[in-house]
């Protein structure tokens, strides 16, 4: 069906429900009530001709979808609750549950015949990005990954689960490594008077604790796990990539300008939304697609909270980011 075509038909869905709201309207508000209830009776009509129009435009949509595209968009930083946890306003992203949702809405939409993910981020924790590369690889239907700015760590993880990897030139792309990290402030506690008294249960249950001096049978307990995640990485990236392992390996977690990933084979192809676009209908075999984003609704408090803590954040918590310390032991792509 031609998009003419099916504004048309969304036009005439409109006009029938309108004059069905309008005649119910009169005959309950007009031709019954006598002369000081029509007046109100004539302000019930157009209300009721009002919601009409909406009721309309709703079935109108449903009946003669005008999208059969899905996008969902990865941006920023990828956490489970997308940063509210951290300072306030600073590189905060949405969080990880809120874009599975997404993808899962787009794959359970009749109309949503592919699916574009955007993909702006730098990385993030392993799992909250293994569970958007997951959703992203159930999707029944093609999918394309299309990197702007960056797709980094985590983004490129999230990207192996598509079936293509679209990016700019200039896009920066890569980094495919794993990273822990944990703050050492012994020494700094016992300058101040603090002495760490461990009571735990288990040889390692306490490894990478920031108030104690790593031993080395800790330090090579941790470097295990990293390396555990590194080969899980790796592993996935081959496969998603259809790439060599070892190829993969001598990247040596760098990052590449969006030609030279191209010329590794890191990226499929390079081009613009409207190239994506292309490849898209070329893929769902028509001559043009229409691309709706899913997005999560966002509510009045929600969008007030934001506002303050970007205002927060104005007013000195960039100071504060010098001294943003996580708990214990973190992973990180």
């Amino acid at each position: 069906m031609t998009d003419q075509l099916t504004r048309l038909f969304k036009a005439a869905v409109v006009l029938v429900v309108t004059v069905i709201a309008a005649l119910v309207g009169w005959v309950l508000f007009l031709s019954v009530p006598d002369d000081l209830a029509e007046l109100l009776g004539v302000l019930l009509v157009v209300g009721t001709v009002a919601v009409a129009l909406r009721v309309g435009g709703r079935l109108a949509a449903s009946a003669f979808p005008s999208y059969d595209v899905a996008e969902v968009a990865v941006e920023g930083p990828i956490t489970r609750d997308g940063g509210s946890g951290r300072i306030p306003g600073r590189g905060s992203g949405m969080p990880a549950d809120d874009i599975v949702e997404q993808i899962d809405a787009a794959a359970d939409d009749e109309n949503a015949e592919a699916l574009l993910l955007k993909l702006n981020t730098p990385g993030g924790e392993v799992l909250p990005s293994d569970d958007i590369r997951r959703a992203a690889a159930e999707f029944d239907g093609p999918t394309v990954a299309y990197a702007t700015d960056v797709c980094a760590s985590g983004g490129y993880w999230i990207a192996s689960g598509c079936d293509e990897l679209w990016s700019h030139d200039a896009s920066v792309v890569g980094s495919i490594g794993v990273i822990g990290s944990s703050v050492n402030a012994s020494e700094l506690a016992e300058k101040v008077g603090i002495s760490y008294e461990r009571f735990a249960a288990g040889k390692y249950k306490d490894a990478g604790n920031a108030l104690k001096e790593p031993s080395e049978d800790e330090r090579a307990y941790l470097q295990g796990l990293i390396d555990d995640y590194y080969d899980d990485f790796v592993e996935r990236v081959a496969e998603g990539r259809d790439m060599d392992p070892e190829t993969i390996r001598e990247t040596e977690a760098r990052v590449y300008l969006g030609d030279e990933a191209h010329e590794l084979g890191l990226v499929d192809s390079l081009g613009t939304r409207d190239d994506v676009e292309d490849r898209l209908a070329e893929l769902l075999d028509r001559d043009e697609v229409t691309v709706q984003e899913f997005t999560p609704r966002v509510g009045l408090a929600e969008r007030l909270r934001g506002s303050a803590e970007g205002v927060a954040y104005a007013f000195g918590a960039g100071v504060a980011s010098s001294f943003d310390v996580d708990d214990g032991f973190s992973f990180r792509f």
